[in-house]
């Protein structure tokens, strides 16, 4: 063999060695991911370019809230076409219960359509959301666990996972033995019911997420990555804040972690520069990768 043969023999050994090392590292990147009610004005004022305003700023993934028949009043091939258009897909959606707000796309108010709409654009996820201050009674929250098994039940046949999103108040005292949340874990199936994360609400609340991963692991395969400001309380631009994401992004093995979408409910800046802000400090962080 010549030197000239031994130098390119060398030369593409190490280019495929270093290629395999930067598709590594791309296989083992999180996509960004978003919850879009992060920029529920921008939506409202023009659906298409917020959403393309998203994907420049190099999200691919999307979180999305409102489905009520229709995908923000587009029909599900209007809206499908419109996500291929700008390079997004959406891999989980919101959902209320229809308890008291009784329009479709809740829980009890044609939930199959429901999930044959979000099967049909590919979501892997559907969520219980909220449940609105009227809805937080006794009677309500005792019920709700069998709502929520039996809607898991449906979106499992098609393959999706179905689960419920808190925010403070699931924290409070249900009664002398246990809070609201800890009666949905425990009175929800393990496989048709999993959590959402949401960890600015379970900061503001005073508790620690890492308790929970211990408490019922595996159950927590989505989060809702927020910051919380230390004084006010209010929403933070990731990093700007006093959530300590290394710690649990550390524990995401025990917590069961799968996806997480970043989300902010509002900000004292244009939202576009708050997202900014918290995507720098994602991407300069390395435990936010998978």
């Amino acid at each position: 063999m010549t030197r000239e043969d031994f130098i390119k023999l060398s030369s593409l050994g190490f280019l495929s060695l270093y290629s395999c090392g930067i598709s590594n590292l791309k296989m083992n990147k999180k996509p960004l991911a978003i919850q879009l009610y992060t920029v529920r004005d921008a939506v409202s004022e023009n659906l298409e370019k917020a959403l393309e305003k998203l994907a420049d700023l190099g999200f691919s993934e999307l979180e999305i809230y409102g489905y009520n028949g229709t995908f923000f009043g587009k029909s599900r091939n209007e809206f499908l076409a419109i996500l291929k258009n700008v390079g997004l897909k959406v891999i989980s959606s919101h959902h209320t219960t229809g308890i008291l707000h009784q329009e479709k796309g809740t829980l009890i108010n044609d939930w199959e359509k429901s999930i044959e709409d979000l099967h049909f654009i590919g979501s892997k996820y559907m969520v219980c959301s909220y449940l609105f201050p009227e809805e937080r009674t006794f009677e309500n929250y005792k019920k709700l666990p069998e709502l929520l098994n039996k809607s898991g039940e449906l979106t499992g046949k098609v393959g999706i996972q179905f689960a419920y999103h808190n925010h403070d108040f699931e924290f409070e005292k249900l009664d002398a033995q246990q809070t609201i949340y800890d009666f949905i874990l425990e009175n929800t199936s393990f496989d048709s019911v999993k959590m959402e994360l949401d960890l600015y609400w379970i900061s503001k609340a005073g508790l620690d997420p890492l308790f929970y991963f211990e408490k019922y692991p595996k159950r927590f395969p989505l989060w809702h990555i927020k910051d919380m400001k230390l004084k006010t309380k209010d929403f933070a631009e990731i990093g700007n804040g006093t959530v300590d994401f290394k710690r649990i992004f550390e524990a995401k093995e025990k917590a069961g972690l799968k996806d997480w979408f970043l989300e902010q409910d509002s900000s004292d800046k244009n939202i576009f520069e708050s997202i900014q802000i918290s995507k720098k400090y994602i991407s300069e962080h390395n435990f936010f990768t998978k």
